[in-house]
């Protein structure tokens, strides 16, 4: 890594410039724990958004842990990341956890950023289980995963509602 303080600020600044258009094509990892992820030795998720239907509003991840009633209920959640929808690409979001143990994710994209639930707005789950209009909320045995000592990688397919179905965005 560079010490831009011993560097001409111009050309530290067309250094940064550079590094930024010729960096390869790949998702940022995001997120206040976003170094936790790029280290990868300890217990955390990566959780990536591959596709969302719009580039719009704000994507939630949140962490469950191993209590299965606490699952989807308001404020049960052990950790919560917010962050406006990126303009392109995939998201990659990381999430520290505790310690190895068993965890389920759960992912909303608020499309308009309203920060309130609405038709238009997609939701995903840890393990990707099937949705339907009738059944938005999977049981916690669905989603719940192991996740050990090192960052685990996990895709997330988020589900939006076209018509009377509900169906996962694939890229």
């Amino acid at each position: 890594m560079l010490n831009f303080s011993v560097v001409g600020s111009s050309f530290a600044a067309a250094l940064a410039v550079m590094a930024l258009t010729t960096a390869p094509a790949s998702a940022t990892i995001l997120g206040p724990d976003a170094n936790i992820c790029a280290k990868g030795d300890s217990p955390s998720v990566l959780v990536r958004v591959p596709a969302l239907k719009a580039r719009t509003g704000n994507l939630r991840v949140q962490v469950y842990g191993n209590n299965s009633a606490d699952f989807l209920a308001k404020g049960k959640y052990l950790k919560r990341v917010d962050l406006p929808v990126t303009a392109s690409g995939p998201m990659e979001v990381c999430v520290a956890l505790p310690k190895a143990d068993h965890y389920a994710i759960a992912v909303r994209h608020d499309v308009d950023g309203n920060g309130k639930s609405g038709w238009s707005d997609g939701g995903g789950f840890s393990r990707n289980p099937s949705l339907s209009i009738f059944s938005l909320q999977p049981d916690y045995n669905k989603v719940v995963m192991t996740i050990g000592w090192k960052t685990q990688k996990i895709d997330v397919y988020m589900n939006y509602r076209k018509g009377t179905v509900i169906r996962p965005l694939k890229p």
